[in-house]
């Protein structure tokens, strides 16, 4: 399932440029979930190509992993106004989208807060979840949740670069061999 070219499920519909749908690999086991689409995206319409996506892409590089070996998408598809969180009722209205695109994945990478709000219902702080993996029900099956660091906490902060190194390791070691 896919949204309509004219999609208006919810209140985004009125400020973006384009709908950003998944990018890479459609049939990964792996399946990377972030929060929104930034200024950039809404451009080009593609997730994950402004500063944090050239960061999570150097560091997938440097742990083995090809951007084009995984999906990447977003809890929502269209750009919150002033890069602003999503909202409940607008991550429900992509709920349907982002539950296609989770069927069939072996595991799902939460990247930062919003996404793992959106995906488990957490509402702690990261440091707390980080790489800790757990199973999560999506669409009647069981999946792995990997919660990791969104690589834009990570652009001034080592320590969080650091774990969403080991996120990288973890995945190419464990499910991606």
């Amino acid at each position: 399932m896919i949204p309509e070219k004219n999609c208006t499920r919810c209140a985004l519909c009125q400020f973006r440029t384009k709908i950003v749908m998944p990018d890479g690999d459609p049939s990964s086991n792996v399946i990377f979930v972030g929060e929104a689409p930034g200024e950039n995206e809404d451009l080009i319409g593609r997730p994950f190509v402004g500063r944090s996506g050239k960061l999570l892409e150097k560091i997938m590089l440097e742990e083995g992993i090809k951007r084009s070996d995984v999906l990447i998408t977003n809890t929502v598809k269209c750009r919150p106004p002033g890069n602003r969180d999503p909202t409940k009722e607008e991550m429900d209205a992509c709920r349907p989208f982002l539950e296609h695109e989770l069927s069939g994945r072996k595991v799902i990478v939460g990247l930062g807060r919003s996404a793992c709000r959106d995906l488990i219902g957490y509402e702690g702080k990261m440091g707390e979840i980080v790489n800790k993996e757990m199973k999560i029900n999506i669409g009647g099956k069981e999946l792995t949740f990997l919660p990791a660091y969104h690589p834009a906490a990570c652009i001034y902060n080592n320590d969080s670069k650091a774990e969403l190194r080991r996120t990288m390791n973890i995945l190419r070691t464990k499910y991606m061999g």
